[in-house]
């Protein structure tokens, strides 16, 4: 069987979407022992760093802030709350709204997670101004791909 090679289509390692896709897997690895020590996985964390940093607040609140769907973000709240981490509530003041908010077993486990930014820093090995700058440059590069899909 002959190898066929067609220059015209790029190398996978050129194409800016992969580079991001396995940075992202990279880092979101590099999390995973870390969390697993807390029973935690990464978009477990993620939900709890908003907790942590709001306190109470409706699902669709903390869905706009992990720009994650009612659909993607109800299966994490119904784990973390079997874990006894999260309540989930109605309000008395709008029935239709879900309250999402900490136990004291979940507010005590933010402690045991202030090793983790040092650890990540360490392991990505990038420059607080790198830092910075990359997380501008990701954040522009979301803007513009979403403010791309919403025009006609």
């Amino acid at each position: 069987m002959q190898m066929h090679s067609d220059e015209t289509v790029p190398a996978v390692d050129d194409m800016l979407c992969f580079a991001l896709y396995a940075a992202s897997r990279a880092v979101t690895s590099a999390y995973r022992p870390l969390l697993q020590e807390l029973g935690l996985t990464y978009p477990q964390f993620l939900v709890m760093q908003v907790l942590w940093r709001h306190g109470a607040i409706s699902v669709k609140e903390l869905g706009d802030h992990l720009q994650l769907d009612y659909g993607t973000l109800t299966p994490l709240l119904k784990r973390l709350e079997a874990a006894g981490l999260v309540t989930r509530r109605r309000r008395a003041d709008d029935e239709r709204s879900v309250e999402v908010g900490l136990t004291e077993e979940g507010r005590a486990l933010r402690g045991s997670t202030t090793d983790i930014p040092v650890a990540i820093g360490e392991a990505m090995g990038l420059t607080e101004d790198e830092v910075d700058r990359l997380r501008l440059s990701l954040r522009q590069l979301t803007d513009n791909v979403v403010a791309h899909g919403t025009t006609p």
